[in-house]
């Protein structure tokens, strides 16, 4: 995971400190929302030819550790 994680860069400095795919202006949540929105690696790549597996699964890593230290509420549906 820890060499995953080093293909990700937060720097004030590009994009605002926002968590970036290294050496590109890619933001990791925009690769997650691609992904989440039902587009495959593949074609995530298509669009984003720079991004190679490592990067989108570096991606992935960084949520899953992110998700790890931070709790993001869910509204729930009422019984019916």
């Amino acid at each position: 995971m820890a060499e995953l994680l080093n293909r990700i860069s937060i720097d004030p400095a590009v994009c605002g400190g926002k968590p970036c795919v290294k050496g590109t202006r890619i933001w990791v949540s925009l690769i997650l929302d691609l992904l989440a929105s039902g587009l495959s690696e593949a074609e995530v790549r298509t669009e984003y030819p720079q991004l190679c597996q490592e990067d989108i699964l570096a991606a992935i890593a960084y949520g899953a550790e992110a998700s790890r230290e931070r709790m993001i509420p869910i509204p729930m549906e009422p019984d019916v």
